[in-house]
């Protein structure tokens, strides 16, 4: 079985050579993201392997379907970049709904506790022989509410964190968990009252741009944004604007709705292009990672154990319980 793996990294070969080597499946790397230009590189492949950034629009499916490629495999868990209901008849889509709710999770809690404890600012001075604490007092997480917006599994594991901190939870979610001891609220209420809004939740139509100019007036002054999940859920502009206001204290981004063309490369001897973002990392309470979160020794092994195991169901025929209906 012959793969065409689009927008490699070096951390993403030596567990998919592992994996593909033990079932006999063959990963051809290409550093290219798959779009119209590029999906002629998948001829003679039966499935194709893309990430977040990739794009696979009608045009696209299209182009892989004509090459005689039946498999597209997601090596993550969202799928706002597939047009899932387009696929349908044409290809069977498949994802990694949980490689590692733990590591992006923990992460969320690491931009937390760096942002509010001065971390990243302590490091840079101290590096400079700069040891004065002044600019650096921060505040407890203890007795703070939090306001956790998507309670599947990684919203769930980022509670058990926040509890263990000692802090108030309170969530909202279209879908409630079932028999859990979480306290659900609105959303509105949850804008109001919450210390730290942490979004951990799929990008939708209906939560898309869920902070923007208007929600942003419901937010308790001095907030502090934390998302791992998906960059649109949070208009950039609008979120400048809050910062720029003190509306919102701070914010943590480990994603970015235009991150397309930016995240996962070296621009470090280059002007960015993308004005919002560049405003956003210089300004001194917000804190960019470019999509790290899920970025583990045990996440890799997982996405690509899962990955593989999708492959394999596909290729023989056989139901997946990770294959994406619409």
């Amino acid at each position: 079985m012959k793969v065409a793996f689009f927008d490699t990294k070096p951390y993403d070969t030596p567990s998919f050579e592992k994996f593909g080597k033990e079932n006999k499946i063959t990963f051809k790397f290409y550093e290219t993201k798959l779009n119209e230009d590029t999906a002629a590189l998948a001829k003679g492949c039966e499935a194709v392997c893309v990430f977040v950034n990739d794009t696979v629009n009608a045009a696209v499916i299209d182009k892989l379907a004509a090459l005689g490629v039946k498999i597209l495999a997601l090596r993550c868990a969202g799928y706002n970049n597939v047009d899932i209901k387009y696929a349908k008849g044409k290809l069977r889509v498949v994802s990694v709904p949980a490689y590692s709710p733990y590591a992006v999770a923990e992460h969320a809690m690491a931009l937390l506790l760096t942002s509010i404890r001065r971390v990243h600012k302590a490091f840079i001075r101290t590096r400079d022989h700069n040891f004065s604490l002044n600019g650096l007092t921060g505040f407890d997480l203890h007795g703070k509410t939090v306001g956790v917006v998507g309670t599947g599994k990684i919203g769930r594991i980022f509670i058990n964190i926040c509890r263990g901190f000692g802090m108030n939870v309170i969530a909202y979610d279209k879908f409630p968990a079932k028999d859990s001891d979480i306290e659900y609220v609105e959303l509105d209420e949850l804008f109001s009252r919450s210390d730290i809004i942490s979004f951990h939740c799929p990008l939708t139509d209906e939560t898309y741009h869920m902070i923007d100019e208007k929600s942003i007036e419901k937010l308790k002054k001095g907030v502090v944004i934390v998302n791992t999940s998906r960059g649109a859920l949070i208009d950039a502009e609008a979120l400048l604007e809050g910062i720029k206001a003190r509306k919102i204290g701070a914010a943590c981004l480990d994603v970015y709705e235009e991150e397309a063309n930016v995240f996962f490369q070296d621009f470090s001897g280059h002007i960015i292009a993308d004005d919002t973002l560049a405003r956003l990392i210089s300004m001194p309470n917000v804190i960019v990672t470019s999509h790290q979160a899920f970025l583990t020794e045990e996440a890799l092994s997982n996405i690509a154990e899962t990955t593989v195991s999708n492959l394999i169901a596909c290729h023989k025929g056989e139901e997946c319980a990770n294959e994406l209906h619409i």
